[in-house]
């Protein structure tokens, strides 16, 4: 069988052109893997967890009886320290859950606002 002269030279032309398209599109045109977008909204998903539950963290922090003594501790705390010590207070503590949440530390954090005090 015979094909005509110009097939080769068309068939270079897809393929190389395919492995273009993909290069680009990866890199710049924002394709990504079926496990790259499980992973970005892994995240997504855990940050927006997060922001809905810092209102709890602030009621919580507000009916605490000792909220004197633990926001003058989280205060004195090195700015380093500060979200061991809202974990410390029990704050960061979700109810059902045993052990406090760091994330949720570090955002109910912004949202006692210390840095104005």
């Amino acid at each position: 069988m015979t094909s005509p002269e110009w097939l080769k030279p068309g068939i270079y032309g897809a393929g190389i052109g395919a492995v273009v398209a993909m290069v680009l599109g990866f890199s710049w045109g924002g394709w990504m893997t079926g496990g790259g977008a499980e992973e970005l909204a892994a995240d997504r998903a855990h940050d927006e967890v997060i922001a809905a539950l810092v209102p709890i963290c602030l009621q919580i922090s507000q009916d605490d009886p000792e909220r004197a003594s633990k926001l003058a501790t989280i205060t004195e705390a090195t700015t380093y320290q500060r979200r061991d010590a809202v974990m410390a207070a029990g704050w960061a503590t979700v109810p059902g859950a045993e052990e406090p949440n760091r994330d949720l530390a570090q955002a109910c954090m912004k949202g006692l606002n210390l840095d104005a005090a």
